[in-house]
């Protein structure tokens, strides 16, 4: 429940806006409800109706949330979440790019490069950074026009520390996330608006495959991460205590792209 934090943390009178944060399980929802805890009030959003019970679980635990639905692989409709943002709150200062997702096993066969379809290969990016990109160029007019703003984008270990088989478009995708927030970070820098990335390692979820549980506890630290780890970085770019960090990346992988191991993140 939203209390006292420390100043450095504390988001009292900002205003956050959370992608793929529908699910319960997921690190979108885990930064939302922190996000909320440290007093910010928080727009939940997704592709279906579950948008509306994880605000529903927030508004409970005391926090100011709502929530939109909406396929941010439309330009139209990203505009229309970021309308809906300022329109129910009256301004948008952080910006959660954490929407997204792996096409391995969808279909299921590789999608390695020599056999992935154009539809598929333009599906991968559409999901994965343009939709990135659409939220983020409807955000940042209200965030320069203001002079304050901060975008953290969710990548992945898969493409840019890491690798693994058969999935040519996300890692493709996630790679194109660093450069779209370095190049936001140095051309908005001077409107008070800071970017940076977060690039998750595995994550424990009741639907973790065995495969997946196995490569977590051969990471260095021994086990997957937990939602609320990831979200605990994301929240720390959005809190005035990285007031000067911008255009960095942050790996949360137990060590695991230092010591080697990869897989699908």
């Amino acid at each position: 429940m939203p209390t006292t934090v420390p100043s450095a943390y504390d988001l009292t009178g900002q205003v956050a806006l959370v992608t793929g944060s529908s699910s319960d399980l997921g690190i979108g929802f885990a930064s939302a409800r922190l996000l909320g805890q440290f007093n910010a009030a928080v727009m939940v959003t997704g592709t279906t109706d579950r948008a509306a019970e994880r605000a529903a679980e927030l508004r409970a635990e005391g926090i100011v949330a709502h929530s939109f639905v909406a396929d941010l692989m439309d330009p139209d409709a990203a505009g229309d979440l970021v309308a809906a943002t300022i329109a129910e709150f009256g301004k948008l200062d952080i910006l959660v790019n954490n929407a997204g997702l792996a096409s391995v096993n969808i279909p299921e066969r590789p999608n390695s490069l020599m056999v992935m379809t154009d539809e598929e290969w333009a599906l991968a990016l559409r999901r994965n950074v343009d939709s990135a990109f659409f939220v983020t160029r409807a955000a940042l007019p209200g965030m320069v026009e203001r002079g304050y703003g901060r975008i953290i984008n969710v990548a992945s270990t898969a493409g840019i520390l890491t690798a693994y088989t058969g999935d040519v478009g996300y890692h493709t995708a996630k790679a194109a996330m660093l450069g779209m927030t370095r190049s936001v970070a140095v051309d908005y820098a001077k409107n008070g608006v800071t970017a940076n990335v977060v690039i998750p390692g595995w994550i424990a979820t009741a639907a973790q495959l065995p495969s997946e549980v196995a490569a977590g506890n051969a990471t260095p630290i021994g086990r997957s991460a937990s939602a609320a780890e990831v979200a605990a970085g994301i929240a720390f770019f959005a809190t005035p205590g990285a007031s000067y960090v911008t255009g960095t990346t942050l790996a949360i992988d137990g060590g695991n792209s230092i010591a080697g191991a990869t897989g699908p993140e």
